[in-house]
């Protein structure tokens, strides 16, 4: 190899070569990753569709717990919402929800064990493990077996199957049609949105949840189909159900500082209570693990815990949506909310660790709004001045319990706003539901959504960040100085540089150039080095396909995909604005040492400013200062 070639080039007019043929397509990365292109569309029409089908999916659902409560507690055939509260069975109403039970138990034993839980961890595992693939069959065994479990007095909410429903209903278009493992997630997340708006007509709030819980990205790729998904659910439940919110409660009062900093602390109480939910839910569970019988049998079990409890709390029987308005509207006595809510409690807790199928956001909702008026009531009477307001109280005690046991913050937020339209409640819902999150990261690893996934050996990802390779560009990594080799110098040339150890022969990648300057290709060391070539073979000869580039205002993930797709480790750099000019070489080894001191700079604890000799300078720089 002669010092010309072996220098830096910098030789102007470097495109690629015509005798390789040009650069394909597939070789180059775009100037930026696209954002949104007509896959996006598809995705988005094919979403809209999921959530026409989901919303009249939840309509039924809603119809036919409405039927089996009807047959079940007043024996006759309508399909009117109704609550079993005011059934006159007696004691033989301890029996209902043990039919119920056995019934759910053998569908899940000879049609599918998915139908068990309450639906969204569910999901989520089929997300992170399974590329989004529900089985087709959990479409339709899902919501039937909820609709019994509920329709029989199980103490459950619907929003959880409805939810599952959806999200299966997606996982199965995009298993009907040709569609990446990400699209399949986007369509199953859309899915599952829609099921909620369809359920509590709550849009933006279906948006979020399935961010934090199923997408775990905020892409437009992905959020364009779930908004339009979600919005569509929602105006088809405004069809059947009007605009009115789920939870209609009287306006609320205007807000004192001092109840703010009240409301704050209910929410951190909420979240100590979601830690003790999340535990109790789960020993429960353990405990059914450990009996000697088949778990076909345990919703049975579960379900006699139910009709016990409903028979001296009837109120606790079924969905139970009624009670978290009389609580948010403060229609029922200290008393009689401090009853009901141990008592779902109780018969939730058990029922749902038993394995049985069933939502948990009304429980939770009815617990957590319970919760919140008792201790809104406390701090009344204990701080007259601060002007508490119960309703208030039981509203950031509803939606931070939720924010606490399932970490979905902001979902929590909006959703207490949606559901009850109450804008004076947002300040106060932001402050208790940040706290209930703040308490529950503190004390909890795992939420009620992830616990039992966890406990597989799935990871959730709990947190969201920037990709900091997407946020660095090529040009600032890639390497300026670039050692390249002329094509007709042989082999027997170019190992004998290398074996003179001058720097740069050390290189494990080199750019090829012709006589004109033009890139033919990228030859790596092992190539050089191979001793089955000939000594007299040409550089040129050990070029088999087009050189794979990149261009300098690329990202480094960008760079990364690019290596990755073509199974290299190295990139030659153009400018974008002159492609005939080589301007460097990227390699693995310099992507990870800048994501390197990127994590260095995000660890190191550092004060850039020195207050007190700013004090001292900002003294003697003073024009009362008699020394100048």
């Amino acid at each position: 190899m002669t010092r010309e070639t072996s220098r830096a080039s910098t030789t102007e007019g470097l495109p690629v070569a015509p005798s390789l043929g040009l650069v394909l397509e597939s070789n180059q990365v775009p100037a930026h990753s696209t954002i949104v292109d007509r896959r996006t569309i598809v995705l988005s029409g094919l979403a809209i569709i999921t959530a026409v089908a989901a919303a009249f999916v939840a309509q039924g659902l809603v119809r036919l717990i409405g039927f089996f409560t009807n047959l079940a507690f007043y024996g006759k055939w309508s399909t009117e919402f109704v609550s079993p509260a005011g059934n006159t069975l007696g004691a033989w109403v301890i029996a209902v929800p043990i039919v119920g039970g056995i019934v759910v138990g053998f569908m899940a034993r000879y049609g599918s064990k998915a139908i068990r839980g309450h639906g969204i961890p569910e999901a989520m595992e089929q997300v992170l493990t399974n590329e989004s693939r529900i089985p087709p069959r959990i479409t339709f065994l899902k919501p039937l077996s909820a609709a019994i479990a509920i329709g029989t007095g199980g103490p459950f909410g619907a929003e959880g199957p409805i939810i599952a429903t959806g999200g299966a209903l997606g996982s199965l278009m995009g298993q009907l049609l040709h569609t990446t493992a990400m699209e399949r997630k986007i369509l199953l997340s859309a899915g599952a949105a829609a099921g909620m708006a369809a359920t509590f007509g709550s849009p933006v709030s279906a948006v979020l949840l399935a961010v934090e819980l199923l997408l775990f990205e905020y892409r437009p790729r992905s959020m364009i189909p779930v908004a339009l998904a979600s919005a569509t659910a929602a105006g088809v439940r405004a069809m059947f159900d009007g605009t009115a919110p789920v939870f209609a409660m009287p306006n609320l009062s205007s807000l004192t500082g001092m109840a703010l900093a009240i409301y704050v602390l209910i929410g951190a109480a909420a979240g100590l209570a979601a830690v003790a939910v999340t535990r109790a839910v789960y020993a429960v569970e353990d405990s059914f693990e450990h009996l000697p019988i088949h778990w076909m049998w345990w919703p049975a079990i579960g379900a006699l815990a139910v009709g016990i409890v409903g028979y001296f709390a009837p109120r606790t029987l079924g969905v139970g949506y009624s009670n978290i308005s009389d609580i948010l509207s403060n229609k029922l006595a200290l008393s009689a909310v401090i009853f009901l809510c141990s008592m779902k409690f109780l018969s939730w807790c058990i029922a749902l660790g038993s394995g049985t199928s069933g939502g948990t956001l009304a429980p939770l909702f009815t617990i957590g709004g319970g919760l919140g008026a008792a201790l809104g009531v406390g701090a009344g009477n204990l701080i007259p001045a601060a002007l508490i307001d119960v309703r208030i109280a039981a509203l950031v005690g509803m939606a931070a319990l939720f924010a606490g046991a399932s970490r979905a913050l902001l979902a929590s937020v909006v959703f207490a706003f949606e559901t009850t339209l109450q804008p004076l409640g947002l300040l106060p819902l932001l402050g208790g539901c940040t706290a209930s999150y703040l308490v529950s990261c503190l004390l909890m690893r795992n939420t009620i959504m992830t616990e039992k996934i966890a406990r597989r050996g799935v990871r959730v990802p709990a947190e969201y960040s920037a990709d900091l390779l997407d946020s660095m560009i090529v040009s600032d990594v890639a390497s300026t100085d670039v050692l390249s080799l002329k094509a007709e110098d042989t082999l027997a040339t170019v190992r004998e540089w290398l074996a003179s150890a001058i720097k740069g022969a050390s290189h494990q990648g080199f750019p090829v150039l012709n006589q004109k300057g033009l890139l033919l290709g990228v030859v790596t060391r092992r190539d050089l080095l191979d001793l089955s070539r000939p000594a007299s073979q040409s550089i040129l000869e050990l070029i088999s396909r087009p050189p794979v580039v990149v261009y300098a205002d690329c990202s480094l993930r960008e760079a990364v995909d690019h290596m990755v797709n073509h199974d290299i480790g190295r990139l030659p750099v153009l400018a974008r604005d002159n492609p005939t000019k080589l301007a460097g070489m990227i390699t693995r080894s310099d992507i990870l040492s800048a994501y390197r001191r990127n994590l260095d700079e995000t660890k190191q604890v550092k004060r850039h400013i020195d207050l007190p000799k700013l004090l001292r300078v900002g003294r003697a720089a003073s024009p009362f200062d008699a020394s100048l």
